[in-house]
């Protein structure tokens, strides 16, 4: 791989991280920001593996291993909490959640 190719892939995973954090703040719906966070882990997750070949480190592709793992751990537990919200507040409005008290 070489420096420009590594320059590439580092710009696509920038432009996701943004676009799913742009998703996270400016959505309102959990799904959707669940959505858009899982975007944005998929971002760094490029940029570890596009390391990791750039110098040839297997590291990189054992990162992207964690940060798929992190993320299918934060898509289970984002699911049950929609449903209790779903369920509690009668919405999937992240504004909903302001209302539940303990």
């Amino acid at each position: 791989m070489t420096g420009s190719e590594l320059i590439g892939l580092m710009i696509l995973a920038a432009g996701l991280f943004a676009t799913g954090l742009f998703g996270v703040l400016a959505r309102r719906g959990i799904m959707f920001q669940l959505v858009a966070l899982e975007v944005a882990l998929s971002g760094p997750a490029l940029a570890f593996v596009a390391a990791g070949a750039y110098h040839a480190d297997p590291q990189g592709q054992g990162m992207f291993i964690l940060v798929l793992t992190l993320a299918a751990a934060e898509v289970a537990v984002g699911l049950a909490l929609l449903l209790r919200i779903r369920r509690t507040a009668g919405s999937d409005d992240s504004d909903a959640i302001s209302g539940m008290k303990g």
